[in-house]
């Protein structure tokens, strides 16, 4: 008697489990899919600090998560080879300047002076050899001298009129001053110098790194006291105007986008609906294919990259924050 009814009662549960199961599969099927939730990320343009040249940091002005604007100092680096290399430059600019003003202002007044004088010693030697020569010339019309000695005084006075002419061109050359090919040279040694010399200054100026566009720092790499390489990252500095959602989705969902398409994304970070554009879409490739279910007879799905831009500038939106698309009104 007690086994028929414990067999009673296996069977009468038996009989609910199997009635509550076939009742759950039933409101299951008539019950209303929901749709899938389409979930992303924001994301941001981000640009990197760096240094032009090798240095030490000397000093960090901001901090993880402070915003900056354009122009702010972020930090100062210490360079002590580049002040050398300056120091260099800067000597190498006044020694051609100095060889500039020696071309340009030509001889000293010593030297034009003495260029002079020489010159009229050659006059006056060659009167006296005029005078010479026409003496002799008259001797030897008369008789007295011979030939020879005519011959003489003409040579001397051919040689002091040649020695008038030298001393002429010295006297000129040295009132001149230097040629002007030698002036050119000597300008173009200046704009030389010149542009070592901003050329060291403009990695001098890297030494105090600044931001390019406001933002907001995210990552700060090196310690006060570290070396950073040439071109080196400092720090990263996210431009928080410039944001972006992306989502990856499903080819079969892909009906939903359109370039240009006007989408709502709610934002839990801001507890806020954004209105935004479609702007991207872009395969990821097919290592990112999604396996589809038993119902498309085992089809893979590959899944494209969807970036949607809100169409107005949204306060607190930050990198990293969730994102996801509303249902179509």
């Amino acid at each position: 008697m007690a086994r028929n009814s414990k067999s009673t009662s296996i069977i009468v549960i038996t009989t609910l489990l199997i009635v509550l199961l076939l009742v759950v599969i039933t409101v299951g099927f008539f019950l209303p899919k929901q749709e899938e939730i389409i979930q992303g990320e924001a994301e941001t343009s981000e640009y990197r600090v760096s240094s032009k040249v090798p240095s030490r940091v000397l000093e960090l002005r901001v901090e993880e998560g402070q915003m900056v604007r354009k122009g702010d100092t972020l930090a100062i680096m210490e360079a002590p080879e580049v002040d050398a290399k300056l120091t260099q430059a800067t000597a190498a600019r006044s020694m051609a300047e100095a060889v500039e003003s020696k071309a340009m202002n030509g001889a000293r007044r010593q030297e034009v002076q003495g260029a002079y004088e020489l010159y009229q010693k050659a006059k006056a030697g060659l009167d006296i050899a005029e005078k010479t020569y026409q003496r002799v010339e008259r001797l030897f019309g008369n008789g007295v001298l011979p030939e020879q000695k005519r011959d003489e005084a003409k040579a001397q006075y051919d040689a002091a009129k040649a020695t008038v002419i030298a001393a002429e061109s010295q006297y000129e050359m040295a009132k001149e001053g230097a040629r002007i090919e030698d002036r050119a040279a000597a300008a173009a040694q200046v704009n030389r110098a010149q542009g070592a010399v901003d050329e060291v200054k403009s990695y001098v100026s890297e030494t105090v790194l600044t931001a390019a566009a406001d933002g907001m720092v995210t990552e700060i790499f090196p310690h006060v006291g570290e070396l950073v390489g040439s071109g080196a990252p400092v720090m990263n500095v996210a431009m928080v105007d410039k944001v972006w959602f992306t989502f990856n989705v499903r080819e079969d969902k892909l009906q939903r986008f359109s370039n240009g398409k006007i989408c709502n994304i709610f934002v839990p970070g801001i507890n806020k609906t954004v209105k935004a554009k479609v702007t991207r879409i872009k395969n990821v490739g097919n290592f990112a294919a999604w396996k589809a279910t038993k119902a498309l007879d085992g089809i893979d799905l590959k899944v494209f990259e969807v970036r949607i831009t809100p169409t107005d500038k949204v306060e607190g939106i930050v990198s990293g924050m969730s994102g996801v698309i509303e249902k179509d009104k």
